[in-house]
């Protein structure tokens, strides 16, 4: 199976040697993805900084012809455990039911940065 990249505007550019998403087949991996805004603006508060994680996530998915809806699994970072409800409300509103599995993790991150999301997706089956 070929390999495909996906980029789009509508999320940062990578800051290192990595894509934005890879497409296999009908699977997409989304990278990583944080609060800051396709310009480059880092978003203040874990809610915000959720929210635009999320939309990131959902671009990158797009550029590779995925959707939210075909995510099977996501990833959250968090750099502090009393963020977690906040994030959760966020990330609630990001999914429809069912939703996809998920696994939170406490970590540290680059300062400013609260909040790392990463998804995998696939696409082109039926239910």
């Amino acid at each position: 199976m070929s390999r495909s990249e996906g980029r789009t505007d509508g999320a940062p550019s990578p800051a290192g040697p990595y894509s934005q998403s890879v497409r296999i087949g009908d699977v997409v991996a989304a990278a990583g993805q944080v609060g800051v805004t396709p310009d480059g603006e880092v978003v203040d508060g874990v809610g915000p900084q959720t929210g635009q994680a999320l939309a990131n996530v959902a671009s990158v998915l797009a550029a590779s012809g995925a959707g939210m809806d075909d995510v099977i699994t996501v990833r959250v970072f968090l750099t502090d455990t009393s963020h977690f409800e906040e994030m959760n409300t966020v990330y609630a509103d990001a999914f429809n039911a069912p939703y996809p599995t998920r696994t939170t993790v406490f970590v540290g991150l680059p300062e400013g940065l609260l909040v790392e999301i990463d998804a995998l997706a696939v696409v082109g089956t039926s239910t």
